[in-house]
């Protein structure tokens, strides 16, 4: 049964897209933050290697809620490797297994990356979609975002 919630079935399947496309940029930073959490080494190891779990744990919380959201518009929730792969706009780190800095360089661009994504969503949703629930669920992904990147950044000197 479609939700009947004010939303017209054209802007449901729209925000259903943008929030699929969030969730395989979610996806991709969970999975790139798991390999450097498993790959990092050098001074401050334990440290880092803590920072990166407290990071993925969070990220994958927000996996299971942005696939929510989706399920509550009445989409079916992306799940395989090769969609999120198709509809992220991140990169993977395939092959690369990079000193401690430059993997936080890496993810530091890469939550830029996503913050950015998520304000325009969060204004398409507002004012083009009519969808004032969703643009404040983004608001709240861009603001976890914004804290692990603020805290990435304080590492770059």
């Amino acid at each position: 049964m479609k939700p009947n919630i004010g939303i017209s079935d054209k802007n449901l399947q729209s925000i259903s897209a943008l929030l699929s496309s969030v969730l395989s940029d979610a996806v991709l930073i969970y999975t790139k933050t798991r390999k450097f959490h498993w790959n990092v080494k050098g001074e401050s190891f334990m440290e880092i290697h803590k920072l990166f779990e407290s990071q993925y744990t969070q990220l994958e919380e927000a996996i299971d809620e942005i696939a929510e959201r989706i399920s509550k518009l009445g989409s079916p929730v992306i799940g395989t490797m090769k969609e999120f792969l198709s509809l992220t706009s991140l990169k993977e780190a395939v092959g690369k297994y990079p000193a401690r800095m430059d993997m936080i360089k890496e993810l530091l661009n890469d939550h830029e990356t996503v913050i950015k994504a998520l304000r325009k969503g969060i204004d398409d949703c507002d004012k083009k979609y009519s969808d004032a629930g969703t643009a404040d669920f983004l608001t709240g992904l861009m603001e976890q975002h914004e804290t692990i990147a603020w805290t990435l950044r304080r590492y770059m000197n």
